[in-house]
């Protein structure tokens, strides 16, 4: 790796934002954006059935459930999130042979890892990374597991902000007596900061694990949190913006899936994004971004 002696400094930010966005659109992330999306579509029942189920055999199953449809219903309308928890409950609850039950277990661990799959095939071509062709099969079933292990982190990381998110109500209710005038900016700011903490975590874990890559933790941490703080800010114009325009209104039935495309299309090009901050920060003021031992540079 090189040395490079450059210090970053706020003034170097809207260069480095500018530059970001160049290279941003050269590496066509709607391409990639719309390939996540496609497999995001396939995998989401099986994704959200494995994170109820993990978080679940805590939390409780009801409980979860019902989380997960309040956050679906702040992305994606009501009608969405009713419709995406009615395809749960019938996969969770439907009645199956032992030979059929193993198999649809298989079929939901593959599913729900595809999204991830294609999550590290983007970021490796974002960070200028190709796998090493003659370890494809092994390197294949490994990419697999590794998907699969970030859904884990994400249950984990759920059942960490289902602790946090009720102690903060009790906090809210406990500054509510005392300030009830502001309660609403501190309840807003302890949130966002909380998204924020959590889905930094989340994409520095995948930053550092995901791609073919090797990349220092100093680096990742700068690139995680910048891109957690747009997916947050995102998040919410999205889902203003899917409350106003109703986008997937003219589709129909098929209204639900247009919605979900969008959501996960528009959220992976804000992610690409930060990957792509992360890979020029690297090149300009870290030691870059060099390919693991499965891997080369393109």
């Amino acid at each position: 790796m090189k040395n490079n002696l450059n210090t970053f400094k706020l003034k170097h930010l809207p260069s480095l934002i500018i530059e970001t966005g160049k290279a941003w659109y050269a590496d066509e992330p709607f391409r990639l954006s719309a390939v996540v999306a496609y497999y995001s579509v396939i995998s989401l029942p099986a994704l959200v059935v494995v994170i109820i189920n993990l978080v679940g055999f805590i939390w409780g199953y009801e409980i979860v459930q019902g989380q997960l449809t309040d956050e679906f219903t702040k992305a994606l309308g009501q009608d969405a999130a009713a419709a995406i928890e009615t395809i749960i409950t019938e996969t969770r609850q439907s009645d199956k042979n032992t030979l059929s039950t193993l198999f649809g277990i298989a079929t939901i661990i593959f599913g729900a890892s595809g999204v991830f799959y294609q999550l590290k095939m983007a970021l490796n071509d974002i960070w200028k990374i190709t796998p090493n062709p003659n370890a494809k099969i092994w390197k294949v079933v490994t990419d697999r597991i590794l998907s699969f292990a970030f859904i884990l982190v994400i249950g984990f990381l759920l059942l960490i902000s289902f602790i946090v998110t009720a102690a903060i109500s009790t906090l809210n209710s406990y500054i509510k007596e005392i300030f009830p005038d502001i309660l609403v900016y501190i309840a807003y700011s302890l949130d966002f900061t909380l998204s924020v903490a959590i889905i930094s975590v989340l994409f520095a874990l995948m930053f550092r694990y995901l791609p073919d890559a090797k990349i220092k933790w100093k680096t990742v941490w700068i690139g995680a949190i910048i891109t957690a703080i747009l997916f947050v800010i995102g998040k919410s114009l999205l889902g203003f913006y899917f409350g106003q325009a109703d986008p997937a209104s003219t589709y129909g039935a098929a209204g639900i899936v247009v919605l979900v495309l969008l959501w996960v299309s528009y959220s992976s090009m804000i992610l690409f994004f930060g990957a792509e901050f992360t890979y020029i920060y690297s090149k300009k003021y870290g030691e870059g971004i060099e390919p693991s031992k499965l891997a080369d540079k393109k």
